[in-house]
């Protein structure tokens, strides 16, 4: 099972690289860095407690059942699971998706959108760049950081189920509404 596992990474991981490299031959990633860090900078919390994260996580719920997505849902807060739901048609491999991209949020202080762009508008790979495996650290949209103003990164709200930038977006607009922005 490990095996099977394995495989399907390394052809999932093929096929990233093979979509990014077409998609960095389009242009260049300036607007969409600008973006990120504007948002990193904008979605920060004052506090962040359990019921803030079952509020969170029960609208990523609502969005998903509206949309009839398919996704799986992880909130923690210094390494502490707050929020974890999967909805049917959702897998394991999910959940390793998650703990991934979590990876990169948690070495990073940046949303693993942000840090794949960088990546991505380097020309590089997370392996060339900081010598760390792609099999657990990826660098795709779905994790952000939850901020602390003044204090900074206590853990990550993730998506896992959508294509990366749907994943990021669908977190971050969970985010903006808790805010109210």
């Amino acid at each position: 099972m490990v095996f099977r596992y394995k495989k399907k990474l390394k052809i999932v991981n093929e096929l990233i690289n093979i979509l990014d490299k077409g998609i960095r031959q389009m242009g260049n990633y300036d607007e969409l860095l600008k973006e990120l860090v504007n948002e990193e900078n904008e979605l920060q919390f004052t506090e962040f407690t359990n019921e803030t994260a079952l509020k969170i996580g029960l609208n990523l719920i609502e969005k998903a059942k509206d949309n009839n997505k398919r996704i799986t849902i992880n909130i923690t807060r210094n390494g502490h699971q707050l929020f974890h739901y999967s909805f049917g048609g959702t897998t394991p491999e999910n959940d390793q998706w998650i703990i991934r991209k979590n990876r990169v949020v948690n070495r990073f202080s940046k949303s693993s959108l942000h840090v794949g762009t960088l990546l991505l508008n380097a020309n590089t790979t997370i392996e060339e760049r900081h010598h760390i495996k792609s099999s657990e650290y990826a660098a795709i949209g779905g994790a952000f950081p939850i901020i602390i103003k003044n204090t900074g990164v206590i853990g990550t709200i993730t998506v896992s189920g959508l294509p990366k930038n749907e994943d990021h977006d669908m977190v971050v607009a969970a985010i903006k509404e808790q805010l109210r922005l």
